[in-house]
């Protein structure tokens, strides 16, 4: 997946892409400029601001696709990404980690992201 980058080392903070793209683009607390957006990067902006760059600071890279890019998973529900359980995996399928579906086996599902039914009534009784 292709992705802006800002090279730091690079960058003088001169606001030639922030003020050409502000979409992607904005000042980060040390006054260089920052990659706020990497979603629809192909954009007639963004390849502006990357030949407006004074200091050759902006490029895209290649960035490693997320579990469910990569597997091009099907479950809407798919947490996969954020999972922390060493069984999680995803492909055309679906998921195959008990924390994305309902027969998660966890006694008090703790699971980062669940959305089985032990968290709901774990919720509950917590919410009591």
């Amino acid at each position: 997946m292709k992705e802006l980058f800002v090279n730091k080392e690079a960058c003088i903070g001169c606001g030639a892409c922030v003020a050409i793209d502000p979409e992607h683009f904005d000042f980060d607390e040390d006054g260089l400029s920052t990659v706020i957006a990497n979603e629809n990067v192909d954009t007639e902006d963004a390849q502006n601001a990357i030949s407006s760059c004074p200091t050759n600071a902006i490029s895209y890279i290649e960035s490693e696709p997320t579990a469910k890019e990569a597997n091009k998973c099907n479950n809407p529900n798919c947490h996969c990404d954020n999972c922390t359980c060493e069984d999680c995996k995803c492909d055309s399928d679906g998921c195959h980690c008990d924390c994305c579906n309902d027969d998660c086996e966890c006694d008090s599902c703790n699971c980062d992201n669940c959305d089985c039914s032990k968290k709901e009534s774990t919720n509950t009784k917590e919410d009591k």
